[in-house]
């Protein structure tokens, strides 16, 4: 555990995250400890996911965009890290705050041959709610809905530490 947070904090420190306008103030990101709010968002074939039906299973909740070069650079290990938990009571939720909406998603991942579990906020109203300032930013919430850690900038999640930590949670 005490490697894991020092692997996370080392990332935090050495992977600088993209930047999106400032310009509509975030609210205060909730705090690590705390119960995940609730969210809406829209999978790329209009399904609708909230976070109140993945009670029971540790959630990855990623904010991401098509344009920002760390959140490219996590997306291999992510997927790695979904194959691996495939039949887990894990769920990977990578929200996309593209400005472009479904179809810049869509384009991006049709291009790079990327398969992501892959949302929308097409209000914006979830980055809104955990306080996003930047991309990418990560939530990791327990299966009983708590934040147990919160990941600003790019990550390797495919690590032993990482899955060791997840895998943790599922118990």
């Amino acid at each position: 555990m005490k490697k894991l947070l020092v692997l996370l904090c080392c990332a935090v420190a050495l992977t600088a995250g993209c930047s999106k306008d400032k310009s509509a103030a975030p609210s205060k990101a909730p705090a690590e400890k705390s119960q995940a709010p609730e969210i809406s968002v829209v999978s790329l074939d209009n399904q609708q996911l909230t976070l109140a039906a993945l009670k029971g299973k540790v959630v990855l909740l990623n904010f991401w965009a098509t344009w920002c070069p760390p959140c490219r650079e996590e997306i291999p290990s992510m997927i790695k890290l979904n194959t691996f938990m495939a039949g887990k009571p894990f769920q990977m939720v990578c929200v996309s705050v593209d400005e472009g909406g479904k179809q810049a998603v869509q384009e991006f991942l049709k291009n790079s041959k990327y398969s992501l579990p892959a949302y929308t906020d097409p209000s914006g109203q979830v980055a809104k709610t955990y306080g996003i300032t930047g991309v990418p930013e990560t939530f990791v919430i327990d299966k009983n809905g708590i934040i147990v850690k919160k990941v600003i900038g790019g990550l390797d999640w495919n690590s032993p530490e990482v899955i060791a930590f997840l895998e943790g949670l599922m118990k």
